[in-house]
């Protein structure tokens, strides 16, 4: 048996962490033959509910899960781990403007970004799953300079997923008959799902999804908005965040990063822009095709981008440099 490897979930107490935690302590995520030390790190008026999380991961009886520590303290939370998941964040209250939202979570992430920097080793692959995750990604990032840029990543598995989804149901095929669609650039309104390389298995034949949909006008309207607003449509629905789909994306996510993805299919990654070819601002967290193997990523380069793609690509970019700008002005104050 393998030795164990040590997961942080930050907001453990939380909505997410709680579809999560089974997941990862079950061997959906690492492997059905690796063992794990979970970690689980809230604020201190959250201890008394992980106790009970704590209680339910022992109550499973898990044969991979060697330990769960829980704390409030980064040193104990952030010590030798291999793999971190920051799912805690400020979340945004009623009335509060998006700069306000920024600056509490450049404090957060920022406090992190040193912790890991310090007490994780330095080959920790750390995903950022707390909104505004781009920016919370990129201060993360820039304050745990001992650690590759590369290690870093933030969530937009949801958002592909999503996109995936509703090509399928619209199709009528089952969602792994989907590949390669595309999530460009901020996990927020502005990011672009494009359809424009994606592949759809019908009949046994696999088929641009242009020509699968036979819709252009649904793929270039509703499609797009349906997907940028999912996360404020199953809020006004549940009257709470959409947690299990969450969950399932992060699992996703970091087991592509583990074990790669798939001969010939890309999926949808927040990774340092630097050196893209798609003329991306270089120092932004932004959303590519990625495609991973030996625990390393690489966007795919060289898709065509056609006038459409070009300008939502670019919108998105934009609003990325100007939280950017926002949070480092707060960053160094």
């Amino acid at each position: 048996m393998a030795e164990p490897i040590r997961v942080v979930v930050t907001g453990a107490a939380g909505q997410i962490a709680y579809s999560l935690l089974y997941s990862i302590a079950k061997g959906d995520v690492f492997g059905k033959d690796q063992p794990i030390i979970l970690v689980l790190l809230d604020i201190p008026p959250m201890l008394p509910v992980l106790d009970g999380v704590v209680m339910e991961l022992q109550d499973c009886a898990l044969p991979l899960l060697r330990e769960v520590i829980p704390t409030d303290k980064v040193e104990v939370g952030f010590k030798d781990l291999d793999a971190a998941i920051l799912v805690g964040s400020m979340p945004r209250k009623e009335g509060m403007e998006r700069k306000d939202l920024l600056k509490a979570n450049v404090a957060i992430f920022k406090a992190q970004g040193a912790a890991l920097d310090k007490y994780a080793k330095k080959t920790v692959k750390v995903l950022v799953v707390g909104n505004p995750a781009n920016t919370n990604c990129l201060i993360a990032s820039k304050s745990a300079p001992s650690i590759p840029k590369e290690n870093f990543s933030c969530l937009t598995r949801l958002d592909h997923n999503r996109a995936s989804s509703q090509v399928a149901i619209r199709c009528g095929v089952p969602a792994d008959n989907v590949k390669n669609v595309i999530i460009w650039g901020n996990h927020s309104s502005t990011q672009y799902p494009d359809v424009h390389h994606a592949k759809v298995r019908v009949q046994g034949s696999e088929v641009a999804a242009y020509d699968a949909v036979k819709d252009d006008a649904w793929l270039k309207g509703e499609f797009i908005s349906t997907v940028q607003l999912r996360g404020a449509a199953v809020i006004k629905a549940r009257k709470l965040s959409s947690a299990m789909s969450a969950a399932k994306a992060i699992c996703d996510h970091m087991r592509d990063i583990w074990f790669g993805t798939k001969e010939g299919e890309f999926i949808s990654m927040g990774v340092y822009a630097g050196g893209n070819s798609y003329g991306i601002p270089e120092d932004l967290i932004y959303s590519f095709p990625i495609q991973l193997k030996n625990k390393s990523w690489k966007v795919v380069d060289g898709l065509p981008i056609n006038d459409f793609s070009r300008a939502k690509m670019e919108a998105t970019a934009a609003e990325l440099v100007d939280e950017r700008d926002t949070a480092m002005a707060f960053l160094s104050q």
